[in-house]
């Protein structure tokens, strides 16, 4: 297990590149199993669950290359179905949450598909529900085994067109229905679709590959189911949960700094949620260059109530970025309720937050209020685990702002979403001391 040793209290400079989209690939490394021929995969981030998702394919019998940092080939022109009811494939997709995306292309192209239930971060129920309900509208007959925790879905006479309306706008249940609706026969409507880039992607993708698709970029898709699907190549959004991150970051350390191509169109309202937090910057071009601020002022309501930052589905705000928010608004000016409503354990990192001097009450599992300290008080060093992806990066955050050395531990947690994180934050002016033990 590797820990960070974090010197905080220091202050950074210069420009940062965020990576390619971790939730994006995920759903597109997997869509590379609807065709036999070659897709060709660039701005790829060399992460954690990524890379395991990548052994996932090779060990079912996929071809993928490296072709240079950042690029990949995957080639699935032959796949070992009897490898999906292994040991080796439970213990692999069960380490892996994104696995549960693999059971909509092999039920489209192969008619058989096997899902262990899948790990991920510790942070609440988060229930599969949508993506079977999808796939039975579509003919799949699932069958689950509640001893072995193993789920095994069967399409004995191919898939078939129909209307759904999703119960709720999942994103990775999203992207397993159209997975599976693109090969199917005739006509499937999903309504209540999730509508992120990071579908817009996956479906332009497809389209690309051959697949009809219509109502990209909406909640309302209509899938025109055809017989095959070809290759082509594909290249990830930047990563807005790392460039959130960053403008949080550059906040929270009175940093100035660029962040480079963040794709700005495709970052919703993540820069105006900031920008309620009272934190300034500038767009240049693709760029967002955020000047260094010695103070910043959560805005109020026009009723004069304390502001409120919640998650919605896109274009609302991204759960992903809230325990971020949650941290940057420790050292404003004012006061904010932070509102998880997706996950019902994603907050319950902030007793560390109070370990460290901040001024937060946890009103329930999925709010907190937070009263700024307006950089009158810097946050005390202590030691810490990271519980999630999200969660650790937040963290970190704070552990950088703090006035002194901080350790946290299970930073495992931290690779799985962001590659090298600690050199590329190094070489802006932090210190971030890895060590192994």
């Amino acid at each position: 297990m590797a820990i960070f040793e974090v010197h905080g209290g220091r202050t950074l400079s210069g420009e940062i590149t965020p990576q390619g989209a971790k939730n994006e690939a995920l759903q597109i490394i997997c869509a590379c199993l609807l065709t036999p021929e070659t897709v060709t995969l660039r701005n790829v981030p060399e992460i954690v669950d990524v890379i395991r998702m990548f052994e996932l394919l090779e060990h079912m019998g996929a071809e993928v290359r490296k072709l240079a940092p950042g690029t990949f080939s995957v080639t699935a022109r032959q796949i070992d179905l009897d490898y999906l009811s292994s040991e080796n494939y439970r213990e692999l997709g069960a380490k892996l949450r994104g696995s549960v995306m693999l059971i909509g292309p092999l039920l489209a192209r192969f008619g058989i598909a096997y899902l262990p239930k899948p790990g991920g971060d510790k942070i609440g129920r988060r229930r599969l529900d949508t993506h079977f309900f999808g796939l039975q509208k579509l003919g799949a007959i699932f069958d689950y085994d509640l001893n072995e925790n193993f789920f095994a879905l069967r399409s004995k006479n191919g898939l078939k067109g129909c209307y759904m309306l999703l119960d709720e706008a999942s994103v990775t249940g999203t992207a397993n229905i159209i997975m599976a609706s693109v090969l199917a026969k005739g006509t499937t409507t999903i309504y209540n679709a999730a509508c992120e880039p990071y579908i817009q992607q996956l479906c332009r993708m497809l389209c690309r590959m051959g697949a009809k698709i219509t109502g990209i970029a909406s909640n309302l898709l209509t899938i025109e189911g055809v017989d095959s699907l070809g290759g082509t190549e594909h290249t990830m959004l930047p990563d807005m949960i790392e460039v959130g991150s960053f403008i949080g970051m550059a906040a929270m350390t009175r940093s100035e700094l660029t962040i480079r191509d963040v794709s700005y169109d495709n970052l919703g309202i993540i820069p105006a949620q900031f920008a309620r937090m009272g934190i300034h910057f500038e767009q240049r071009g693709d760029d967002i260059h955020i000047p260094r601020q010695e103070h910043y002022q959560i805005e109020s309501f026009i009723d004069g109530s304390i502001m409120t930052i919640a998650d919605a589905p896109w274009p609302g705000l991204t759960p992903d970025l809230l325990s971020v928010f949650l941290v940057v608004a420790t050292q404003a000016k004012g006061s904010v309720l932070i509102h998880q409503k997706l996950f019902e354990s994603r907050l319950f990192f902030v007793d560390k937050l109070i370990d460290m001097g901040a001024q937060i009450i946890l009103c329930d599992p999925h709010r907190a209020t937070v009263i700024g300290h307006d950089h009158q008080m810097q946050l005390r060093p202590t030691k810490m685990t990271s519980p999630d992806i999200r969660a650790g990066v937040a963290l970190l955050i704070a552990a950088m702002s703090a006035d002194g050395v901080s350790i946290i531990q299970n930073v495992e947690q931290i690779d799985r979403g962001y590659q090298h994180v600690a050199e590329r934050l190094n070489a802006l002016g932090a210190k971030i001391i890895r060590k192994e033990r």
